[in-house]
């Protein structure tokens, strides 16, 4: 009998892909969430907390079409309307910053939550990840891309991931190059099906069967190629120089924001891959993704999104990222790197009534120490190291409490 149908009726058995933290795990997931919300505050980004569920015309609304599998669905008891569980807190983000703030110039919202999946993004991933993520609304300018870009390191430092490699892309160059070949709407979507495959045989096929003409054949075929270190750009432009306007924009903007990235970043490595179109369907200019040696998987992604808020009433130019803390943690482990803030070994104290012990417990928890009650019929060392503490308050021949290592 297979591990799923053995425990179908096992009443402790978690769904597929859903997964629970104990301790100590919890507590240094919890840590790592307020360091990266300290340090999106740092950078002027305001905290909001959006709700778990809302009705499904605010949750798939915009870019938030392509979420629709990912969401469940039930019936608000209260109204009889439907109603989803967020798979993404962006949308929710954007909305708060078109109809609830509506402020006029940049507004910069940072979150951290968990979200539930009907299926995992990637193979091993989980349906209810912590997303973190920042957004910078009401600015259309490369400024704003490198100012997020910019963040989303400082926050993966933060996590203790110091060795990175950051992927740019953006989805104006493939954009441009479509519309100026003509492609239909099918079209478009198996030639953008397989750039993200790298299948250099597959698009040739494409490009045969929709007759596609030059220098549009050159062009759209030369994108799975285009990737490597900074000095690809360079290539591109002599590629494209032929090419439409919406085209070169792109790809100066793009340019633009390469090398401001380096100036700004100089510690980092930065690749540019114009055949990868992550997010195309929402995403309208820059994309990018950040990756540490030894995991295939992205550690966070995020690009611009500008008339986000068109839906709600309000456009606005918006660009962002987000990241799983779950992930973050499991590729912090693998890297090597102990997780950050864990917290100290606590402290146990005999129950008593002792005023002096009462008073020395409570001194040292306004410290910040970790203090536990052995509780009678529960003392002795063998009690204290299942309570993760390494050291006891004992009474001197003073009657004074001191903290001893067990």
């Amino acid at each position: 009998m297979s591990d799923k149908l053995a425990g179908k009726h096992n009443p402790w058995l978690l769904p597929e892909a859903v997964e629970e933290l104990l301790p100590p795990a919890a507590a240094a997931l919890e840590q790592l969430r307020r360091r990266t919300i300290d340090t999106c505050e740092c950078w002027g980004y305001a905290l909001i907390m959006p709700p778990t569920v809302e009705y499904l015309e605010s949750l798939l609304s915009g870019v938030a079409h392509d979420l629709d599998l990912h969401t469940f669905k039930l019936t608000d008891q209260l109204s009889g309307r439907m109603m989803g569980v967020r798979a993404d807190i962006t949308p929710q983000a954007a909305r708060i910053d078109a109809h609830q703030l509506r402020r006029e110039g940049p507004v910069r919202l940072c979150y951290a939550g968990t979200v539930l999946r009907t299926r995992p993004e990637a193979p091993e991933g989980s349906r209810n990840p912590l997303q973190m993520g920042a957004e910078l609304y009401g600015h259309s300018g490369i400024e704003s891309d490198v100012e997020i870009i910019g963040l989303m390191i400082h926050v993966l430092q933060a996590a203790g991931l110091s060795e990175l490699h950051l992927d740019l892309g953006h989805v104006g160059i493939f954009r441009g190059l479509a519309q100026a070949a003509n492609l239909t709407d099918q079209a478009e979507a198996e030639l953008w099906d397989a750039l993200q495959r790298k299948a250099t045989a597959d698009i040739a096929d494409l490009l045969d069967q929709h007759q596609v003409a030059e220098p549009h054949r050159t062009q759209l075929a030369a994108l799975a190629s285009l990737n490597g270190g900074i000095e690809v750009l360079n290539e591109a432009q002599k590629i494209f120089s032929q090419a439409t306007a919406p085209v070169h924009s792109a790809l100066a903007a793009l340019n633009d924001i390469a090398k401001a990235l380096q100036t700004a970043q100089p510690d980092q490595v930065f690749h540019v891959d114009l055949g990868e179109l992550r997010g195309y369907h929402y995403h309208t200019g820059v994309v990018f993704a950040a990756y540490t040696p030894g995991l295939s998987q992205e550690l966070a992604r995020g690009g611009r999104y500008d008339d986000i808020g068109a839906v709600f009433g309000r456009a606005r130019p918006a660009t962002g990222f987000s990241t799983d803390l779950k992930a973050l943690q499991r590729a912090t482990a693998l890297s090597g790197r102990q997780p950050m803030g864990q917290q100290a070994a606590a402290i146990v104290a005999p129950w008593s009534s002792d005023e002096r012990l009462l008073a020395e417990v409570n001194a040292l928890r306004a410290a910040g120490e970790a203090v536990i009650w052995l509780l009678p019929g529960h003392a002795g060392v063998d009690a204290a190291a299942e309570l993760g503490a390494d050291r006891q308050l004992q009474s001197d021949e003073n009657g004074q409490w001191r903290v001893m290592p067990l």
